[in-house]
């Protein structure tokens, strides 16, 4: 292996972790004094400070002109406030690691709206079978017919969090990603956009008050300046030396550590019906990446430099 392979293959076991550690920490949070909308505001806060250092030192400079800001606005809303918000109501009645599972139904919802918005054409019987696999692997996780499944506002809240993000990657493929620009300082500039909007809602909704311990301070940052700001560099690190096709893998490996660390750190217990729904809901999103690799040229190095918890 070379060095520049053993570099990629570090940072994608590194970004896994850190991703997949994420809906952890959100727990840990909310278990510990946190409400979800000041966890939204803090990881912002943190993650946009982080990015801000970052694109300084690659000397990358945040956009100036009016229009991209107001496209960084709405990424920002559907990619990072809105989503960082319901992962914290979701949270508050499901587990870390069922998030981290319903997490990787974001690939579907991104083919689903592909295909309602029509930028998904001559979809093969592969794909078709993969999206429909996926959502009943989704189902399979929910099980309503059970008195004990796991439907409820919470994981409906999870669910919306992962729509939001394909909501959000297909607005970015359009108005933000193929102009180009410095993609560090766009992550940037995208979460002091997610700053503002949550500090208007803690604003707009009143100051809970705030009842922290240390635990709830550690895992508050954690998730801000790793599991948010760390990420989108790693991420656009990997993209850079490896693809986005293949830096798209990171993704199987999420729901694995959410529920490894669930598991270990919190003693869930998800039971054999939501692993086997994940395993599922991953052979679906597997057959949904059937399709013909992208050219070099194609792959943009901020295709992917959006968090996914």
């Amino acid at each position: 292996m070379t060095t520049g392979g053993r570099g990629s293959l570090a940072r994608m076991t590194v970004l896994a972790l850190l991703w997949g550690s994420g809906f952890l920490w959100i727990k840990l949070a909310l278990n510990n004094g946190l409400t979800p909308l000041q966890i939204a505001f803090v990881r912002s806060a943190l993650g946009a400070a982080v990015l801000l250092a970052l694109a300084r030192l690659a000397r990358q400079r945040l956009p100036r002109d009016r229009v991209t800001w107001g496209h960084l606005v709405v990424a920002a809303l559907f990619c990072n406030a809105l989503p960082f918000l319901l992962f914290g109501i979701g949270e508050q009645t499901a587990d870390s690691g069922t998030a981290g599972v319903l997490n990787a139904t974001t690939p579907l919802w991104s083919l689903l709206i592909g295909i309602l918005i029509g930028t998904e054409r001559g979809l093969r019987p592969a794909r078709l079978g993969g999206l429909l696999l996926g959502f009943a692997g989704t189902v399979l996780i929910f099980a309503p017919w059970h008195e004990a499944g796991l439907l409820s506002w919470g994981s409906l809240a999870l669910l919306g969090a992962t729509a939001s993000y394909a909501i959000a990657f297909a607005y970015m493929g359009r108005k933000l990603i193929r102009k180009g620009g410095a993609p560090l300082a766009l992550a940037a500039a995208q979460l002091v956009a997610a700053t503002g909007l949550s500090a208007s809602a803690l604003a707009a909704g009143g100051t809970a008050p705030v009842d922290l311990n240390a635990k709830a301070v550690i895992a508050v940052a954690i998730l801000g300046v790793f599991s948010t700001g760390i990420t989108f560099y790693l991420n656009y690190r990997l993209i850079a030396d490896e693809g986005a096709t293949s830096a798209a893998t990171v993704g199987y490996l999420l729901p694995i550590v959410s529920v490894a660390l669930g598991a270990i750190v919190l003693g869930e217990e998800l039971g054999l019906r939501v692993i086997a729904g994940m395993v599922v809901v991953l052979v679906g999103v597997g057959m949904t990446r059937q399709k013909r690799p992208p050219s070099p040229a194609t792959e943009d190095p901020a295709t992917l430099a959006a968090p996914r918890n």
